[in-house]
């Protein structure tokens, strides 16, 4: 055969080949659409059903993203696909969860709730999954290298809440969970107590799945006293049982309401959809105090996430836009939507997206958050905190029926959370 006659059969055989390619799906040059690009799995877990705090709202707004964003063509050509499993307020559920993320080769845990840190993040680390935006109430979330917070956690809320009180009680009765990690919020409380020179709070531990809790609401009220007392409870989900036996109490009821002792919560424990659910305007929680992490849910940087939920929730009513779980996860997807865009690859890996981080990646969140990054200078350092890099809150109080913003804009609580014991 000759040369000519060689290159010619050389040259059919490719056009054919490269066309049946075309055809199948396969071999399309790198960045084309049409399926050039890998799926990105990832997961959000969360507890539903369970005795304790629930957060159905948080994988429920985890699979309305993913059908926003695929509708739209995915990230940056990536189809979205999200895993999500039942926590179960369990050692073995998070396990378990975190388990199928590593066997189902889930790139990243994403907007997640879980109590029990050491189970879920002993497998992520073993297989490398970064895990972006938990809800920040495990201590884990705050020093494990393959964790991006996306707030300051339970930390940076109750210390806030502190300098958030301390301008209005004259004393504070604190009533927390009867749990290891319920130990270290008298002493963040306290810290932000003393930053106007207050004196410390009443501790009352509870039981966090307790049916009622008025052995502890009447001690909380008697320690606060008649003049600017204030009670607060940070119970996650049982908080609206504890405040509900609270104003039962005898004397709360007997009390004028000007003269009554005032409460006061944070964010999770105390929201919108719990004061919808309690009476609205006549809610308890009217003229509460709370501390959040975001703006409060009117507020108009919340229009992206409200237009997502309204066009591609399908009216799942665990979706709520001022549901905290919900608020985290959307900003969670944020910052993953943000670095796969940055990454400019066909596939994507667990290992590609934590470097991505790790090594800067500024992520913008449209003012939901002051801008992220977990590059080592801009974490916060604080002992048992040390990953935190967003330790600003929000000011927010309950009128007729809603919350509003008590003061505009940010606080930094970061002096406050290092100053803690």
């Amino acid at each position: 055969m000759t040369g000519r006659r060689l290159t010619s059969l050389l040259a059919y055989v490719t056009t054919a080949a490269t066309g049946a390619s075309l055809l199948t799906g396969c071999g399309v040059l790198p960045g084309a659409t049409g399926g050039s690009r890998e799926p990105v799995t990832v997961m959000t877990w969360a507890p539903d059903q369970t005795r304790a705090t629930n957060m159905p709202g948080m994988p429920a707004m985890a699979q309305t993203y993913a059908r926003w964003v695929n509708s739209q063509g995915g990230i940056d050509g990536h189809e979205l696909r999200v895993l999500t499993c039942n926590e179960q307020n369990t050692t073995a559920g998070a396990a378990a969860c975190a388990r199928r993320a590593v066997r189902e080769n889930a790139v990243a845990v994403v907007g997640s709730y879980s109590q029990n840190g050491r189970a879920f993040m002993a497998p992520l680390e073993a297989a490398g999954i970064p895990y972006i935006g938990g809800y920040g109430i495990a201590e884990d979330e705050f020093t494990s290298p393959i964790s991006y917070p996306v707030n300051g956690g339970v930390a940076s809320l109750v210390a806030g809440h502190g300098m958030q009180l301390a301008g209005s009680c004259d004393r504070v009765s604190l009533v927390r969970p009867d749990t290891t990690a319920g130990d270290k919020l008298p002493e963040l409380l306290n810290s932000g107590l003393r930053r106007a020179s207050h004196r410390t709070a009443v501790d009352i531990p509870a039981l966090e799945d307790a049916a009622e809790y008025t052995q502890q609401a009447g001690r909380a009220r008697s320690r606060a006293g008649d003049e600017k007392g204030c009670v607060t409870a940070v119970l996650g989900e049982r908080t609206q049982t504890f405040f509900d036996s609270f104003r039962r109490l005898p004397e709360q009821r007997e009390r004028a309401e000007r003269d009554a002792v005032r409460i006061s919560s944070v964010l999770g424990s105390v929201d919108q959809p719990v004061i919808d659910r309690t009476g609205g305007p006549h809610s308890p929680f009217e003229g509460a105090f709370v501390t959040g992490w975001y703006p409060e849910a009117g507020d108009r940087s919340w229009a992206p996430m409200r237009k997502v939920i309204q066009q591609h929730a399908f009216a799942d009513n665990r979706v709520d836009p001022a549901d905290a779980g919900v608020q985290t996860t959307w900003i969670a997807y944020t910052v993953l939507k943000e670095v796969v865009e940055s990454l400019n690859q066909d596939t994507i890996t667990a290992g590609q997206i934590s470097h991505a981080l790790d090594r800067g990646e500024r992520i913008d969140t449209g003012g939901l958050t002051p801008s992220l990054r977990w590059k080592y200078e801009d974490l916060l350092g604080a002992p048992g905190f040390t990953r935190i890099v967003n330790h600003e809150v929000t000011f927010q109080v309950v009128r007729q029926g809603r919350l509003v913003a008590q003061r505009p804009g940010f606080v930094d609580v970061g002096e406050t959370v290092l100053s803690a014991p």
